[in-house]
């Protein structure tokens, strides 16, 4: 195992998680990009980032600097240190997916050497480094774990759209499958990081913290959504009860709402399917998942429902559904729950239009098969009988809303986005 500053870094995967890893390392050390998806590639050659996580001038500062990006597994050869950063989602029965991680062990055993380090990056449940992904390791390299090849895990805690909380600037969780491996990792992470790390004593231990973090919020956001129905029917605002209740100052402050994106609405399935393994009963992971799985059908029951209570015949309506993303101010759709919403919605209205401008339109057609206006200037001189705001994009603002609705119209806030503009108004309905 050689020295940190010899390190030729190969990062595999360059989406949300492993582009930016790729250019912070790239500012210290000669490091490779490497994408199966050839047209990811020869965008990011271009200076072009449709992630959004770099501007155009800070793709090509990267690419000037020490990165170089290419689709081409030849070039990994000369690479002595493995990152892996693909996806590692649940297909459509919440079942885990490993098969982009298998993928990229593959392509690892093809190009691994003795001496060399594999880091993996991607979520997985506690024990999977070891039991699925270095034996694919093993048994396509001809090389011996922990003989002839070493490993790290060090788990991504990626916010896209977030400009602040960046991967230079968080705290690295480290680790390593022997005592010397973790110190390598841990020192590789640290000489690039602004807040150093954290070495954990096993790799396990840094797979479950990473399932920790994200399973918290799922619950507790699920225990929001569950008191959101009560209020509810009882005609309380929960927003009010919250900001109430926010008064005390240890008071845990989160909203209800909907939970997509790539790790809240994803991750607690590893956990949950592996505590199974164990014979053990994920009760509460199992029943945030179902409460925050629902909330799609709920919102859009709840807003036919103020349709008919405002004789607005639900089938002849006009519904503008204002976001498509899974989070405010950036362009992942990955596992955005406004689709659940749009789906109720299309059992109930014939016209149902959804405005987002940063999703992409042809991505957004592709993976879920709706379209979307991303001309924010072509829905505001419409009239609409219902206007739905899911996702608090900046640029939905400065909508002329009370105009933008049909005499009698409603506009309902599943974020309090207009709460301190509209609230009192008529036609202004929290969810």
């Amino acid at each position: 195992m050689q020295n940190i500053q010899n390190s030729k870094i190969a990062v595999i995967g360059l989406g949300y998680v492993g582009l930016p890893l790729a250019c912070l390392f790239a500012r210290k050390y000669s490091v490779v990009g490497f994408d199966v998806s050839k047209s990811r590639v020869e965008e990011l050659l271009s200076g072009h980032d449709s992630t959004d996580t770099f501007t155009d001038a800070e793709m090509q500062a990267s690419l000037r600097g020490g990165l170089t990006c290419t689709s081409d597994e030849a070039a990994l050869d000369t690479c002595n240190v493995y990152i892996v950063a693909v996806p590692t989602p649940v297909d459509k029965h919440h079942l885990v997916d490993l098969r982009p991680l298998i993928g990229a062990s593959e392509v690892v055993g093809r190009h691994i050497s003795k001496g060399d380090v594999v880091v993996y990056e991607s979520t997985v449940y506690p024990g999977a480094t070891e039991e699925d992904c270095l034996p694919v390791v093993e048994r396509v390299s001809g090389l011996k774990f922990n003989v002839d090849f070493f490993a790290g895990y060090s788990p991504e805690r990626v916010n896209p759209g977030d400009r602040e909380h960046t991967v230079e600037r968080i705290k690295k969780v480290t680790s390593g499958s022997t005592p010397a491996v973790a110190d390598f990792v841990d020192r590789l992470y640290g000489s690039v990081l602004e807040n150093g790390t954290h070495k954990a004593p096993t790799m396990r231990v840094a797979e479950a913290c990473k399932i920790v973090e994200n399973c918290q919020r799922d619950v507790n956001i699920a225990f929001m959504n569950e008191i959101d129905h009560i209020f509810n029917a009882m005609g309380i605002n929960t927003r009010d009860v919250l900001e109430a209740a926010g008064t005390k100052w240890n008071f845990i402050r989160l909203e209800p709402g909907l939970v997509g994106g790539h790790c809240i609405g994803v991750d607690p399935y590893y956990l949950i399917q592996r505590a199974m393994a164990y014979r053990e009963s994920a009760n509460l992971l199992t029943a945030a998942r179902r409460i925050n799985d629902t909330m799609g059908k709920y919102i859009a029951d709840q807003v036919v429902k103020l349709m008919n209570l405002t004789d607005i015949a639900p089938k002849s309506a006009r519904v503008l559904v204002l976001g498509f993303t899974f989070k405010e101010n950036c362009n992942d759709i990955r596992n955005t729950k406004v689709i659940d919403v749009v789906h109720e919605l299309n059992q109930f209205c014939d016209t149902v239009t959804i405005a987002d401008p940063y999703a992409i339109p042809a991505l957004v057609k592709q993976d879920y098969g709706v379209d979307i206006v991303s001309d924010i200037a072509a829905i505001a001189g419409q009239q609409y009988d219902a206007i739905l705001l899911c996702v608090k994009h900046r640029e939905f603002a400065t909508l002329p809303v009370p105009a933008m609705l049909r005499p009698g119209g409603i506009l309902c806030d599943i974020k309090g986005f207009y709460r301190s503009a509209m609230q009192g108004e008529p036609f202004y309905h929290e969810i």
